[in-house]
């Protein structure tokens, strides 16, 4: 990607920006004035001094213009209060809209593609690059706004004392910046290339952290260490080529800020023969050496280094941010949801936590209606919740393919996964704000009396009146981990997604409170899947499947006595073994577990 085409995004958002924030930039500019004037007289008094004072014989107004150039220094540094006043003004909304921006962007990619959502590169985003951009951006204002009111003061003393001075100090500057100008597109991709390698360490070191377990247990350790290394190098890498085009910028400051005091000596008997004055000739010294090329300076070596960052940070942040669209309507709120064919289907389909690790899921195949409520029982590390995760696409199977109203996830036309399902897991999620917007969350368009409609077909009235109604602030730390449940549940309730799975959602609730949030669940249109936390939720099911290590059995409630042994011990029944007819092998070329069990 082009260090250009970097600049012109860039460029194109900020116009928006700063025009927004014209009356900060004024300000700013009023109280940068008094550094215009401390750099004017600062060399006019030296030559002044001199000329008009100590080489003609009275030292007393010599002192005097000295001293006023000793004093044009206080309202500069009284000043310095006010630029930073201004400097927040156009700093900090910057940073915020930053972060805006990287939280919505994180959002997007988990509601889009949650398998290959990075939550380390969001989190890199919102924290260290906006800082960086923060910085940059307040770095780059600081000397900009230095350069020009010091250079122009500097340029304006100087042609007072004479026009000719200006022929010695304005050619090396204008060639030394056109230099350093011409550095910044090829050190913006180079920039860009940097970070990007460093959000690829940062991603990789992240997913090693939360796997450390898994690596060593499946013996993956020399293939983390292979991949970080050459991560590693690929850093190192775009550090160096960085570095050298560094040195090409350091010649652009030589010139700039070296060369003009240089020229300045050499040219010295040429602009005394033209009427320059030695007090001028000091004062032009002065100029050049104490004001124009620490500015210049200052100016590129902020842009060499935070303005390249700057411009690299700023452009990953310029892609419009792409929320998923808002899911179907819910019928009882506006258009019918999809219907016919499957809701969900897995065909085949196998998945492993690593390479060596045990298969949890192997070529299984499962095919859910619309209206079907299914229950999934098991002991634990049967893979019940490996299989929720499949089914809601947070997890990618290894072989196979999961569809949704019949297309694949992987195909370019696939469904927006918020349009199609809702997961709750067992820790019920609420959030800071009110009570209507933690149960508007997935249906932004609902009314507050589908709010309380739903809230009281699953029982919650009671807590809602307790939290003091819908525009009552919700503290999450103050709610027990049942009512956080009761309250997701209420949420999930007004989904308009044709998939509803629960992941134990109500392993918090007592049994009746259980019972009556299923049921209600299970008269929304779509489909219910329930990782069952009792067995009632079996019982209550169209169809039960039962995982239990290397085999998978399903069927209807009253066939799975019969079916499946460990069904029969979890209930506690007893009936005759089933035959191999009977049980579906999780590996092999075995029956679907489709809705005729």
């Amino acid at each position: 990607m082009s260090g250009r085409g970097a600049l012109a995004r860039v460029s194109a958002q900020a116009r928006p920006f700063l025009r927004a924030r014209l009356p900060a930039v004024a300000r700013l500019s009023a109280w940068s004035l008094l550094e215009f004037a401390q750099t004017f007289i600062g060399g006019y008094a030296v030559a002044r001094a001199l000329d008009g004072g100590f080489l003609a014989g009275t030292p007393t107004t010599g002192l005097l213009w000295l001293s006023l150039a000793a004093l044009a220094v206080l309202p500069a540094a009284l000043a310095t209060r006010g630029v930073f006043r201004g400097l927040a003004d156009l700093v900090e909304p910057l940073r915020d809209g930053l972060v805006r921006r990287a939280v919505t962007h994180g959002i997007a990619g988990a509601l889009t593609a949650p398998a290959t959502a990075t939550t380390t590169r969001s989190v890199s985003r919102v924290t260290h690059q906006s800082e960086i951009a923060r910085d940059g951006w307040a770095g780059l204002v600081l000397s900009l706004r230095s350069f020009v009111f010091t250079a122009v003061g500097a340029l304006a003393g100087m042609a007072v004392l004479s026009p000719r001075l200006l022929l010695v100090a304005v050619p090396p500057v204008l060639i030394g910046c056109g230099l350093f100008l011409a550095t910044l597109a090829p050190m913006a991709v180079r920039q860009r290339t940097y970070l990007d390698t460093d959000e690829a360490f940062a991603a990789h070191t992240g997913r090693t952290a939360s796997a450390v377990r898994d690596i060593a247990a499946t013996g993956g350790a020399p293939t983390v260490l292979d991949g970080a290394g050459r991560l590693s190098h690929e850093q190192s890498r775009a550090a160096r080529s960085l570095a050298r085009w560094a040195a090409v910028r350091i010649i652009a400051l030589g010139i700039c800020g070296a060369l003009p005091p240089l020229l300045l000596l050499l040219t010295a008997p040429w602009l005394l023969r033209h009427g320059l004055t030695t007090g001028g000739l000091v004062g032009a010294f002065a100029y050049l050496t104490q004001s124009l090329a620490p500015a210049v300076h200052a100016l590129l070596t902020v842009l060499g280094t935070a303005g390249g960052r700057l411009v690299v940070v700023l452009d990953r942040f310029t892609a419009p941010d792409r929320l998923p669209p808002s899911p179907a309507r819910h019928p009882a709120y506006g258009r019918p949801l999809p219907t016919g064919g499957a809701t969900a289907e897995l065909r085949a389909v196998t998945f492993g936590y690593g390479p060596a690790a045990r298969t949890v899921v192997d070529r299984l195949d499962l095919t859910l209606r619309p209206g079907e409520r299914l229950a999934v029982v098991g002991p634990s590390g049967s893979g019940k919740s490996t299989l929720a995760a499949l089914l809601a696409g947070v997890l990618t199977p290894d072989r196979g393919e999961v569809r949704w109203l019949g297309r694949p996830l992987t195909a370019p036309d696939s469904p927006e996964p918020g349009a199609v399902r809702t997961l709750l897991p067992q820790r019920g999620y609420v959030f800071t704000g009110t009570v209507r917007d933690n149960l508007r969350y997935l249906c932004p368009g609902a009314a507050d009396r589908d709010l309380v409609e739903a809230a009281d077909q699953l029982g919650a009235t009671r807590l809602l009146d307790r939290l003091g109604g819908l525009d009552a602030p919700l503290d999450p730390a103050r709610l027990s981990e049942g009512e956080r449940q009761l309250l997701a549940l209420v949420r999930a309730g007004l989904s308009t997604a044709p998939l509803l799975i629960l992941d134990e959602a109500t392993s918090q609730l007592d049994p009746a409170a259980e019972i009556r949030a299923e049921e209600a669940l299970a008269r929304r249109p779509g489909t219910l899947v329930v990782i069952a936390h009792r067995l009632g939720s079996a019982q209550r099911a169209d169809r039960v499947l039962v995982l239990d290590g290397g085999t998978a059995v399903c069927g209807p409630p009253h066939d799975m006595p019969h079916r499946s042994a460990l069904y029969r011990d979890l209930t506690g029944h007893w009936t005759p073994a089933p035959t191999e007819a009977d049980v579906v092998p999780l590996t092999g070329g075995a029956p679907t577990c489709d809705r005729a069990g």
